[in-house]
């Protein structure tokens, strides 16, 4: 097998155990912030939990609970296991990183980040090539983003039916 191949079996694989065994599945009791996330085209609904320090905004915990598709799971299983520790503004540069590599051809601007986030970001990547599974992978995000703004709000509310796939 060439090398390509190999890359696409991990991260097949990395998929796969992420939606059949999401990471941080739960409602924390401490959250202050949460967000719904919903994708009328496919049903998915996920909600984003986050607990946030303040004032100096470190993400000490996220999870989430909801019911999607395996490309959905993964992708908030995956985003609770990038996130939880950074600040804010460090999520909302893999926020854009990741809907970057989800919606782009072109390489995004390169992001600090160890390489296992890397490869948990880069596995959702290939859903660029099927735009209706775009709003799949990035729904968690969405719903986070939505959730760390305004700083003020306890539960918001997202939907992805109107974002486009690839550009």
């Amino acid at each position: 097998m060439n090398g390509l191949a190999d890359l696409r079996d991990l991260y097949q694989d990395l998929i796969l155990d992420h939606g059949r065994n999401p990471r941080n599945r739960r409602k924390p009791a401490a959250a202050n912030r949460e967000a719904l996330g919903h994708n009328p085209m496919c049903g998915d609904k996920i909600t984003v939990y986050l607990t946030v320090s303040e004032p100096n905004a470190v993400i000490e915990d996220v999870a989430f609970e909801g019911q999607g598709c395996a490309i959905s799971t993964a992708s908030a299983s995956m985003m609770t296991a990038i996130l939880k520790g950074k600040t804010a503004a460090q999520a909302q540069q893999f926020f854009e990183y990741f809907h970057h590599c989800c919606t782009q051809e072109s390489p995004p601007q390169p992001l600090a980040m160890d390489a296992d986030d890397a490869d948990r970001l880069h596995a959702l990547a290939g859903v660029r090539q099927f735009p209706v599974r775009v709003k799949c992978a990035t729904l968690a995000w969405h719903a986070m983003q939505a959730a760390l703004c305004p700083a003020g709000a306890r539960q918001n509310k997202v939907s992805t039916d109107d974002e486009g796939g690839a550009p």
